[in-house]
């Protein structure tokens, strides 16, 4: 019986070796993620991203890794976040504007609340340069049941350029689906990034009104 025993631990620790040489080391399984992106087809696609020589910027059908904005810790200022009919937001509604879309906020104003509630409002957010953003956090108002249960993405890399709309994989314009609560949050990754320096979360759907707190994902990784 041990003679048994002992050979059937030897087989496993000849197979273990065995596939531990097939298997790719972290670094190789970078590498293999790295040729993977650079050879990909970038412009075969509705949310094609190609780079230039003037942004640096390569080929990803996806990013391997992410990292958050600043939302939540502020690195991201005022006036990088705008809504829509920003004159409308006086009295009552000071406390809840455009700047308060910040992922995890609390207290009175924790929120972006839209003034109105249908499918024109936005909430816009100017990087400053063009970034790879890889992914995008939802919240709803933290101190009563509001939140918004569905949007789409637009982007564009220059004011004077037309909106894109994020797409699918039909080429339809994506739905991403959003909060069910107000205070899990809500991660969507975005397959292809988007490479760009303005993006705009455009509420499809909410619950009893739209209101938002968020972060943007910034993708980290790039071919060498």
């Amino acid at each position: 019986m041990q003679f048994k025993m002992g050979s059937v631990l030897l087989s496993l620790l000849f197979w273990y070796k065995a596939v531990m040489a097939l298997s790719p080391g972290e670094d190789e399984r970078l590498e293999l993620w790295h040729s993977k992106a650079c050879k990909c087809d970038c412009q075969g696609g509705p949310n094609s991203v190609w780079s230039s020589e003037n942004n640096g910027l390569e080929c990803m059908p996806e990013c391997p890794y992410h990292k958050p904005l600043g939302f939540e810790s502020g690195s991201v200022t005022p006036d990088q976040i705008s809504c829509s009919n920003p004159e409308q937001y006086t009295g009552w509604y000071s406390s809840w504007t455009a700047n308060k879309a910040r992922l995890n906020g609390q207290g009175f104003g924790c929120a972006w609340l839209s003034k109105y509630q249908d499918t024109a409002q936005w909430l816009q957010i100017d990087l400053k340069e063009v970034k790879v953003i890889s992914g995008i956090l939802t919240q709803g108002r933290c101190d009563a049941d509001e939140w918004m249960t569905k949007y789409s993405v637009q982007y564009r890399t220059d004011e004077n350029l037309n909106w894109v709309y994020y797409k699918d994989q039909t080429g339809n314009n994506r739905v991403f689906y959003g909060n069910s609560d107000r205070s899990s949050s809500v991660q969507n990754l975005l397959r292809p990034p988007i490479v760009a320096r303005y993006i705009r979360l455009i509420p499809l759907g909410w619950h009893v009104r739209i209101a938002i707190r968020m972060e943007l994902l910034e993708c980290l990784g790039k071919c060498g």
